[in-house]
């Protein structure tokens, strides 16, 4: 052994390894002597001192043991014997049923975006200069409190400015102190389906619907009912015959991922149909503020009075999904339950970006960016648009587009729509199918086409090459 001084590592630490790896290897074997400090620093050359300290913090973790009089031996562990007849911890890892379960709902994720991920917004447009200004001064304000736990449901400033913006843009109906501020939507729709579901219990939720919110409420472990969506949104006549649900989880303006409105009269009925049968209606507003045609769509839980609706909405889609905020509109008993529980389960954090984020709104920056965007991403979708103009001449079939962050692309069958997710995929190109947003088993083929997250230049790229490929499938079934 020889040691020498080194940047990232003292002589005492380099000592404690080389010996650890000696007794985990075998080299060392069980009950063998080790030299004395003394030994070890004549002929390391160090001091004395440095060589005790590898010594005793082996002894510590127990890798060598003192017999009085005797000295330092290395103890009985087989660590070597372990180490060569067990397999890999990675060979012999398994998922519980329900974690095979929920992992098969979980998308890859990790790397940057692709051109039409969905449900990515303009990241290059996000004023993070001034974001950073808020940031660093509420920083430098922020009480020793917030150092500790929290359990106040979120920052009483950013529940104000909320309040105010929902019961202004949306015609939501609550007060300051029915807010929960929460770590992202997903967070929410955990909350809800472990307070106000038991196991087995079952949720109605849109057919095709939104995957996030169904892992969610499948690892509470209740049963999903999906329920079909057509050209007026969610239709409540077709839900099959079964118990009552305990949960109905909707996207009213703007349907998840075809893009359809629910109706007034369905809107009314799903009103009618929660009370009826003791069901919450969980309400995603996930990407409301970006309409093209109109102004914002009021919301499902402001229709009536006392009505049976959480609420749920999410800074992802508006800022940046980095963020990790979200919040609850609750009815006001259940405030405090879903406090303690989100207190206790995953404990709130944020505080500072929370107090930054209610300057934001407070100032209007909030307002402007929206607006901003707005304006960008329907520069963004007629670009798209543009690019698959060529397709939609030969038979492409595209959502009508007047709100959200992506278009949906119908496709005449289920192979083609392999066919082009493969052909994307060569390309780095990911395409979203829209089959793997069905629960039952008869999917409908199509792409969802997120259009926020990428400039102009690269939209019409890759959806001249989406276009092209298009023609390509569907050359075979015209010919």
């Amino acid at each position: 052994m020889r040691l020498t001084p080194q940047k990232d590592q003292g002589l005492s630490q380099q000592l404690y390894i080389a010996l650890r790896g000696w007794i985990e290897s075998g080299e060392l074997a069980s009950g063998e002597a080790l030299p004395s400090s003394r030994q070890l620093a004549r002929e390391l050359n160090i001091g004395r001192n440095t060589a005790l300290a590898a010594l005793d913090r082996l002894a510590a973790e127990g890798f060598v043991v003192t017999r009085p009089g005797a000295g330092l031996f290395v103890a009985s562990l087989s660590l070597a014997e372990t180490r060569h007849d067990a397999p890999a911890a990675s060979e012999n890892a398994q998922l519980s049923r329900r974690g095979d379960h929920l992992l098969a709902a979980c998308a890859p994720s990790g790397g940057p975006h692709s051109t039409f991920a969905p449900g990515i917004p303009a990241l290059d447009l996000f004023p993070r200069e001034q974001w950073q200004r808020l940031l660093r001064r509420h920083q430098q304000r922020a009480p020793e409190a917030w150092l500790a736990y929290q359990g106040d449901g979120g920052v009483a400033e950013l529940k104000t400015a909320l309040c105010d913006y929902l019961r202004l843009s949306r015609s939501v109906r609550c007060t300051p102190g029915q807010i929960l501020i929460t770590q992202g939507a997903q967070q929410g729709f955990e909350l809800i389906a472990r307070l106000l579901a038991d196991p087995g219990d079952h949720a109605w939720v849109e057919e095709p619907g939104y995957a996030g919110a169904q892992v969610a409420l499948t690892a509470a472990g209740l049963s999903l009912v999906p329920v079909p969506v057509d050209a007026d949104g969610i239709d409540l006549q077709c839900v099959p015959d079964g118990p009552g649900p305990k949960l109905i989880y909707v996207t009213p303006s703007h349907q998840y991922p075809s893009g359809i409105t629910l109706t007034l009269a369905r809107r009314l009925a799903l009103l009618k149909a929660a009370r009826d049968r003791g069901a919450w209606i969980i309400e995603d507003d996930y990407d409301s503020e970006f309409r093209y045609s109109s102004p914002p769509l009021a919301s499902l839980q402001g229709l009536v009075d006392q009505a049976p609706v959480i609420y749920v909405g999410t800074f992802s889609k508006v800022l940046y999904p980095g963020l990790r905020l979200g919040y609850l509109v609750l009815p006001l008993a259940l405030v405090e339950p879903f406090r303690r529980a989100n207190a206790r389960f995953h404990r709130e954090g944020q505080y500072v970006a929370q107090a930054a984020l209610a300057e934001f709104i407070d100032q209007g920056h909030f307002s402007r960016h929206v607006a901003r965007m707005r304006r960008a991403y329907r520069s963004r979708q007629a670009a798209l648009r543009e690019a698959l103009a060529p397709a939609v001449a030969r038979g492409m079939t595209l959502s009508e587009g007047h709100a959200g962050m992506h278009l949906l692309a119908g496709l005449d069958s289920l192979g083609q729509e392999r066919t082009l997710v493969e052909a994307g995929r060569r390309q780095g190109i990911a395409l979203s199918p829209l089959s793997g947003y069905f629960l039952g088993d008869r999917p409908e083929p199509g792409l969802v086409l997120g259009y926020a997250g990428s400039p102009e230049v690269e939209i019409a790229r890759a959806g001249g090459w989406l276009a092209q490929a298009w023609i390509d499938s569907a050359a075979p079934a015209s010919g």
